[in-house]
């Protein structure tokens, strides 16, 4: 199948679905019910080290140095570590999710966030908020939340993040149990804030993250998984 590439305006939110064949043998794993919870949580955290990987892809800056190596003086790239990268999960299951974001990424900076739901109104409340008050101009910051149900709560950290500086395209959110109903309701909730309209582009492949996403909240997700444990 050709790939298919469309415009993408601001105020569009990128459902990335990445078909690795490493991906789809740890939702194996994660759907089966007899696993033991140790394996279960296993499986968790390799799935979000893959999604952390693929998600970061031509999305961190670099810097160009020179190094000595053992054939002489070489020119070579690092992350910029100017820029920080922040790693957000939403407790607890987002503790998960990011267990093993220290492997991917050289340097990067945790930040707990706890979110739950007034069992009165059903609206999200925060428990607890160790994010900085600002976050400085070049963050990038990686929201871990395992599932999308009502989008509530990743609205309502999306709100929290906004509030601290940060644009939509420094913000991309890691999930796995996303099913297309979750992203409509997502979207009722997020409409006239500061995240995106009710319009989805649905990529069902992984494409690259060309110059036209770069101002789009990127969800880089699992659709329509049911976990069991």
């Amino acid at each position: 199948m050709a790939t298919e590439y469309r415009s993408v305006s601001e105020d569009r939110v990128l459902v990335f679905v990445p078909p690795h064949p490493l991906i789809k043998h740890w939702i194996s794993v994660l759907r089966n019910e007899q696993i033991p919870s140790p394996v279960f949580r296993n499986a968790m955290a390799e799935l979000g080290r893959l999604l952390m990987y693929e998600a970061s892809r031509d999305w961190l800056p670099t810097v160009t140095e020179e190094i000595q190596s053992s054939t002489g003086i070489v020119s070579v790239e690092f992350i910029d570590p100017r820029e920080p990268v922040a790693v957000v999960p939403i407790l607890r299951a987002g503790l998960a999710l990011v267990e093993n974001a220290s492997s991917v990424l050289p340097a990067t900076k945790t930040y707990h966030l706890g979110i739950g739901r007034d069992e009165v109104t059903l609206l999200p409340t925060v428990y607890l908020n160790k994010l900085p008050d600002k976050f400085s101009e070049g963050s990038r910051v990686f929201l871990a939340d395992p599932m999308l149900a009502t989008g509530r709560t990743i609205v309502a950290a999306l709100d929290l993040l906004n509030e601290r500086g940060l644009k939509n395209q420094q913000i991309k959110v890691l999930q796995l149990n996303v099913a297309r109903i979750s992203l409509l309701l997502f979207s009722q909730y997020s409409k006239n804030r500061n995240v995106m309209s009710n319009r989805f582009l649905l990529w069902l492949h992984l494409q690259p993250l060309r110059s036209s996403t770069r101002n789009s909240l990127v969800f880089m997700c699992i659709p329509e998984l049911s976990i069991t444990q």
